[in-house]
């Protein structure tokens, strides 16, 4: 038997900027309680691990203003109005790192944060790749380095690694995928 569904009682969008806005929306749960919801609306993204052929994954490392630190992280981005997300991934990859893929494996598609984010992200899993030159975006100053699997995991395991789309991914295949 379906479980109930909340129903959405009224909705404005209260803010609206370049890579998301933000809606209010009065809803009532599904055990009747009436609340207010502030959401985050995103277009969905993209995160895109690179597999070379002798197992190595590709991280890239950029500074991340909200963290205030530099991150090593799978290469990501916004899926773009009518773009699907395996184009998107296309072209974030090509973008990054300069890789295009003969092959994209879509691993998982996940809420980051269902609580007040209206994101989805479809991870993917690239393979068949061959270089080229990068495309940052203009304030992008991407590192790209190659790791072992392994490395990735005590990466995550030790702390380094604190992305969670890419401790999502990284897990996920060397678990599922990769055995």
């Amino acid at each position: 038997m379906a479980k109930p569904r909340g129903k959405t009682l009224s909705s404005q969008t209260v803010f609206t900027g370049k890579v998301f806005s933000v809606r209010h929306d009065e809803v009532s749960e599904p055990g009747g309680v009436v609340a207010g919801r502030d959401i985050v609306v995103h277009p969905g993204s993209v995160v895109v691990m690179p597999v070379f052929p002798d197992g190595r994954i590709l991280l890239i490392r950029q500074y991340r203003h909200t963290a205030r630190d530099y991150l090593w992280e799978l290469v990501a981005g916004r899926v773009d109005a009518g773009e699907s997300p395996v184009a998107a991934a296309h072209r974030e990859l090509a973008e990054e790192t300069g890789y295009s893929a003969k092959r994209l494996k879509k691993l998982l598609e996940i809420f980051p944060s269902p609580g007040f984010v209206a994101e989805v992200m479809w991870i993917f899993a690239a393979s068949g790749l061959t270089p080229g030159a990068a495309r940052p975006e203009e304030d992008e100053r991407i590192e790209a380095r190659r790791f072992p699997l392994r490395e990735a995991e005590r990466m995550i395991e030790s702390g380094k690694l604190r992305d969670a789309k890419s401790i999502a991914g990284i897990l996920y295949y060397a678990h599922f995928v990769r055995r």
